[in-house]
């Protein structure tokens, strides 16, 4: 037991993998908060209908309506592709 040598590997980090996911600003898009939930859509409800404030781009300060699968709620940010098609209002079954 004496002659055993007790060896430790240390791994290396790699910090360039580190630095490109810390980067939020490089995402292409446009800055929206979510402003209303106006309902529920889509076959089993699974599609939130939203009104977003747009707070970037050629469209900044302008509330549209849009369609977001996922959890959401009142004061998430958004980032939206493109800002100039709005969804079509929810459709009330009488």
């Amino acid at each position: 037991m004496a002659g055993k040598k007790i060896v430790k590997k240390v791994e290396k980090k790699d910090d360039s993998k580190e630095e490109k996911s810390d980067k939020l600003y490089d995402i292409p898009g446009f800055k929206a908060e979510v402003v209303e939930i106006v309902g529920q859509t889509g076959v089993f409800g699974e599609v939130k209908q939203v009104m977003c404030k747009i707070h970037e781009g050629k469209d900044r300060g302008r509330v549209i309506r849009r369609n977001v699968k996922g959890p959401v709620r009142k004061g998430d940010y958004l980032v939206l592709l493109e800002t100039e098609r709005e969804a079509k209002p929810i459709k009330t079954k009488k």
